[in-house]
């Protein structure tokens, strides 16, 4: 699969990642399939012939032909394994299923030989939430086994978010620690006060006490 990097114009929560399949052979019939839940493709009647007078027998095919039907065999098992990898480490940011192009092979049978899953790489507000989908769009563009160029973009993408999101969050818990360090600093110039004050008190208690003591009382002497 090769991802095109291009904004998907119905995504709403962002832009979407679209990744699509290098193809092979000769141009091939392209046809987008879409269903509507995750179920795997190979479920689906995708292998039915083009036209059921145009199936042949591989014992009516030539060593050539036969030889295609192979690769285009196991191009679509390819192809299929590629594409199911993106959606089971792409989670709930996987948007569609997967969707497939066609070749009609010699045999008048189709074969995928390129597909595309929709992946929501928006970036969440929150950088502990951007973190955590970071790692899962990384996840999701490197779980096949053949990632393609594309994929690798996706990935450094998902990287560059989330070091912008540590980064943010780095910066956040730097604020935090300062306010704490203020705070602090500001409860150890109170209580550092805390003695002078006591002090002043007392010496106001000592102040008050000598002005409530009564005056002595006048001493006269007697004078014959």
């Amino acid at each position: 699969m090769l991802i095109d990097g291009s904004a998907a114009p119905m995504a709403a929560l962002g832009p979407m990642i679209r990744p699509d399949a290098q193809r092979q052979s000769s141009p091939p019939d392209s046809e987008l399939e879409e269903t509507g839940a995750f179920a795997p493709v190979d479920e689906v009647e995708e292998d039915a012939p083009a036209d059921p007078e145009a199936d042949r027998s591989l014992l009516e095919l030539t060593p050539e032909e036969e030889r295609v039907v192979r690769e285009l065999q196991q191009r679509d098992q390819t192809v299929r394994a590629h594409e199911q990898a993106h959606v089971a480490a792409g989670g709930k940011y996987v948007t569609a299923a997967p969707s497939y192009d066609y070749e009609s092979g010699p045999d008048g049978r189709r074969y995928a030989v390129g597909g595309e899953v929709s992946i929501d790489t928006s970036r969440p507000s929150d950088p502990r939430e951007a973190i955590a989908k970071a790692r899962v769009v990384f996840s999701a563009a490197m779980a096949p086994a053949d990632p393609s160029p594309q994929d690798y973009r996706v990935a450094s993408q998902a990287r560059v978010m989330e070091a912008e999101a540590r980064q943010e969050l780095a910066s956040e818990r730097q604020e935090e620690m300062a306010q704490t360090r203020e705070a602090s600093s500001q409860d150890d110039d109170e209580a550092s006060q805390a003695p002078d004050r006591e002090r002043a008190r007392d010496r106001l208690a000592e102040l008050f006490a000598a002005v409530d003591q009564p005056a002595p009382e006048p001493m006269f002497r007697q004078v014959a």
